[in-house]
């Protein structure tokens, strides 16, 4: 019994001794690509109306008609509902009535004024006559005015029972019911509210890390819920200096505007803003593991390019790095000029050529060969032998 366990053990040691393992090191590279180059900042934010009016009305009355609904269309200088006008027309002919009999009031007073005037400068009536007179007449010129001012006014009070819209718009919200009492006070009482939805805007939440690289006219693109499939564009027109803190985060307001022909946008969408802070077309760029690669030695590896002397770091200026090309089967260490650069890519200005062939590191990849065939565990049951 022993002996058999030493044979299966030893047939084991000579099954694995003939799984032999080679590995091969290569060389990765890259040519420089030619392409886009963008760096973007994300953001969530709210769906706005740019141009949104409350109508209300500056007399107090009872709603007689309603002309407009939710999701109306109106247009500027359109009617759109009007307050039960008796009791204004009422003030309006009380204030006429009053101008009316303040002017005779007037004439009367005038006239007598001049003829008193005339017969003091000629001493036949005394200095208090005289006085009173004058007094009755400017008396009777204020009442005058007033009663003008206030047939101005009870006629305004008349027109303002007509209410208009003062934009072109949709109504997104009606505050009052046909009957209902409206009563103006030192806040005007809101009966729509109108909503210009060919222009929105959507005020985002940038975090403070981002806010730096956010600037006016950058393109954004957007999405919302609603419309899952669509991409909306448009760009920063704000960036706004009060920070919000909430639960330690601190966020600043960007405004991006974005043309809304469709209408599919509507006031309280939650957005997804995607800013590109940075974009640039049709430029050369390396991956930046193009610009960490530092040759190593494999002894063993005889189909690597050796590297030559590497370019001293201190003489290289602020826009330029170095990168290993290789050139006749070498390794040789190139100053290049870069640019724009977002994490992953960084954009060549010179110094390589198009079909450069640059390092940017080392793969290998280990083969095992069997001798035999497909190896099996020892323990496994076989099939039945055929004869």
């Amino acid at each position: 019994m022993k002996i058999a366990k030493i044979m299966t053990a030893t047939a084991i040691v000579l099954s694995l001794a003939g799984c032999k393992k080679s590995g091969k090191v290569e060389l990765e590279t890259v040519s420089p690509q030619t392409g886009d180059l963008t760096e973007t900042v994300t953001a969530t934010g709210t769906v706005e109306a740019v141009t949104s009016v409350d109508v209300g009305t500056q007399v107090t009355g009872i709603i007689d008609k309603l002309y407009a609904d939710y999701n109306s269309i109106v247009k500027k200088g359109e009617l759109i509902a009007e307050i039960e006008k008796t009791v204004l027309e009422s003030d309006l002919r009380s204030a006429e009535a009053s101008v009316e009999s303040a002017k005779w009031t007037y004439n009367y007073t005038k006239t007598n004024f001049e003829r008193d005037k005339a017969l003091h400068a000629k001493q036949l009536i005394s200095d208090y006559e005289y006085q009173t007179s004058q007094k009755d007449y400017e008396v009777a010129k204020a009442a005058y005015d007033k009663a003008t001012a206030d047939r101005v006014r009870a006629a305004k009070n008349l027109n303002y029972a007509e209410i208009y819209s003062p934009i072109d718009g949709i109504v997104i919200s009606r505050e009052v019911e046909v009957g209902q009492t409206v009563v103006s006070s030192m806040n005007v009482a809101n009966l729509y509210t109108i909503a210009d939805l060919d222009n929105m805007q959507v005020v985002g939440n940038v975090d403070e890390a981002d806010i730096g690289q956010v600037k006016v006219g950058q393109r954004v693109t957007f999405s919302v819920d609603a419309y899952p499939d669509d991409i909306f564009e448009g760009s920063v027109t704000q960036v706004r200096l009060s920070p919000t803190t909430e639960s330690n985060v601190v966020t600043y307001e960007v405004i991006v505007a974005a043309a809304n022909p469709e209408h599919k946008l509507i006031p309280g969408l939650t957005a997804n803003l995607t800013i590109y802070v940075m974009e640039e077309t049709g430029v050369m760029t390396l991956p930046s593991s193009a610009f960490t690669f530092q040759p190593e030695d494999y002894p063993d590896a005889k189909n690597l390019p050796k590297a030559g002397e590497a370019i001293d770091k201190q003489t290289l200026a602020q826009d330029e790095r170095t990168v290993w090309v290789v050139e006749d089967g070498k390794l040789v260490n190139k100053k290049v000029k870069i640019g724009a650069a977002n994490g992953i890519k960084i954009q060549i200005l010179g110094g390589l050529s198009e079909n450069a062939q640059v390092a940017t590191g080392y793969s290998e990849n280990a083969t095992t060969q069997d001798k035999s065939k497909e190896q099996s565990s020892p323990f496994a049951p076989h099939p039945p032998k055929r004869k």
